[in-house]
C-alpha cells in the first residue's frame, strides 16, 4: 500500500524539517506500506537530511519538462532526482486549474521524469461541473489519452492518482464505492496504453477517519493525502490506520 503525503505549501522550512525528523521515528511494516513525503521544493533537501535512516522516501510536487537551460524559476526533474527524490507529482489539479498547466504540458513532464528515473504520479480528476454534466469519463479519458498515447511505458515505474477536483480540500471525499467504480474503469482504460498494471491511488479529502474506507478496497493501491499529513499526530494516525486495514 502506498502512502504519499503532499505537503503542498502548508509548512515553513523549519516546520518541514521538524515534521520530517519526527516522522523518521515512526515504525511501520515497510513490506506492506511504501511511504513518501512531497515537501515544498525549498525544503526538500532539509527534509531529506531529517529523514536519513528512515524508510520514508521523497517526492517532488512538480517538475519542469526540460533538464536545464534558460527557464527562469523552473526546477527540473533532473534537479529533483539529484536532490534525492524518487517520485514526482505530475498534473496535480492545483497545477492544472490554478497555474494553467495543459494536458500536453503534463505529458512532457511525464517523459521528463522517465528520462531521469523519477517515478511520476499522474494526477487526474474531474471538476464538479464535469460531474454534474455527466462528463467524468470524458474528462478522465482525455487526460489519460493525452498523457499516455504513444508513450513507451514498458519497464517504467509510475502511478495514477485519481483526485476528483471537487473533493480536494472540500471535506467532501468521493464515496469509497464510487472510487471502486472509477478505479476499475481507469484500469481498463489504461490497458490500451500499458500491459502491466499501474498502481492506482485515491486522493481528495482523505484523513485519519476515512482512510481505511479506501485502503481496504481491492481497487485502491494507495492514497495521496494533502493537509491531513502535515502534522505529526495526524501523520502517525494515518500510518497506523493503513497498517490496521492491511492486518
Amino acid at each position: 500500500m502506498f502512502f504519499f503525503a503532499n505537503w503542498k505549501m502548508y509548512l515553513s522550512l523549519e516546520e518541514s524539517a521538524t515534521l520530517a525528523k519526527k516522522i523518521s521515528t515512526i515504525s511501520f511494516d515497510v513490506a506492506a506500506i511504501t511511504a513518501a513525503v512531497f515537501p515544498d521544493s525549498l525544503a526538500l533537501t532539509r527534509v531529506k537530511d531529517a529523514l536519513t535512516g528512515s524508510s520514508v522516501s521523497l517526492g517532488a510536487q512538480n517538475v519542469a519538462w526540460v533538464p536545464q537551460g534558460a527557464y527562469t524559476g523552473a526546477l527540473s526533474a533532473l534537479l529533483f532526482r539529484e536532490a534525492g527524490a524518487s517520485y514526482a507529482l505530475v498534473g496535480h489539479s492545483e497545477r492544472r486549474h490554478i497555474f494553467g498547466e495543459s494536458d500536453p504540458d503534463i505529458r512532457k513532464k511525464m517523459q521528463a521524469c522517465f528520462d531521469v528515473g523519477l517515478a511520476p504520479v499522474l494526477c487526474i480528476g474531474e471538476t464538479a461541473e464535469d460531474l454534474d454534466r455527466g462528463k467524468r469519463q470524458y474528462r478522465l479519458k482525455k487526460q489519460l489519452m493525452t498523457a499516455l498515447q504513444g508513450m513507451d511505458l514498458s519497464d517504467k515505474s509510475w502511478f495514477i492518482a485519481y483526485e476528483p477536483v471537487w473533493a480536494i480540500g472540500t471535506g467532501k471525499p468521493c464515496l469509497p464505492a464510487d472510487v471502486d467504480d472509477v478505479h476499475g474503469w481507469i484500469r481498463e482504460e489504461v490497458r490500451q496504453y500499458a500491459s502491466a498494471n499501474v498502481p492506482l491511488l485515491y486522493g481528495g479529502s482523505v484523513n485519519a477517519e476515512n482512510i481505511v474506507s479506501y485502503t481496504s478496497r481491492s481497487c485502491v493501491d494507495g492514497v495521496l493525502v494533502g493537509g491531513a499529513s502535515t502534522t505529526y499526530d495526524s501523520f502517525l494516525s494515518l500510518v497506523h490506520a493503513i497498517g490496521a486495514s492491511l492486518a
